[in-house]
């Protein structure tokens, strides 16, 4: 399976950083073909500007600035997101991302005026993030990225996608105990997926 990981954190020696690797890992290891895509190492500009702004809609032309990124995602079978949720949200630099990539044409397609899915080559959709606050917290907030990925990403993608969500809650309270459990969940999780049907 070719698994897109898109990863978004600044610090390389973080707890999200050694997610990300488990991930990278656990993937090679199952025999997945994996493209690795650092946001903050590849320096990708998260910021939509003007010009791709006024020129959203136009198919012909609205890929161009980010014709790279574009490729890689219609060329993946699966989307592996790692990330932190600050402020009960992406990265600026992820949601910088899905702005400026999942474009008309490419993320869906405005039929008279609806929006029908067009990502029916991702079959595989996984998030692993970590949370500062509590889940009990971050349920109360109403858990946006959860929302978010298992609803409005999911809806984009093939429609028998399979989705799992993956969050270590409380970090700010985490143990060496806590964060290994969390990575052996990763690691089983990963070993559990199959090739596309």
């Amino acid at each position: 399976m070719r698994a897109l990981v898109l990863y978004a954190h600044p610090d390389p020696a973080s707890f999200g950083a050694a997610v990300h690797e488990t991930v990278v890992s656990a993937l090679g290891r199952a025999g997945h073909e994996v493209d690795d895509c650092d946001l903050y190492a590849e320096g990708f500009d998260p910021v939509l500007s003007r010009e791709e702004r006024v020129g959203y809609h136009d198919l012909a032309s609205n890929r161009n600035s980010v014709a790279g990124y574009v490729e890689r995602l219609m060329r993946a079978e699966a989307l592996f997101l790692c990330f932190p949720v600050w402020n009960y949200g992406y990265p600026a630099i992820m949601k910088g991302y899905f702005d400026r990539v999942f474009l008309p044409g490419v993320s869906f397609k405005l039929v008279d005026g609806s929006i029908r899915p067009n990502l029916w080559n991702i079959r595989r959709l996984m998030t692993v993030a970590t949370y500062g606050g509590s889940r009990w917290r971050t349920m109360l907030m109403g858990d946006p990225p959860r929302r978010q990925i298992k609803r409005g990403l999911r809806a984009v993608c093939h429609p028998a996608a399979r989705v799992s969500y993956l969050a270590h809650y409380d970090m700010n309270r985490s143990t060496p105990e806590s964060r290994a459990a969390f990575m052996t969940k990763i690691e089983q999780e990963i070993a559990r997926i199959q090739e596309p049907v």
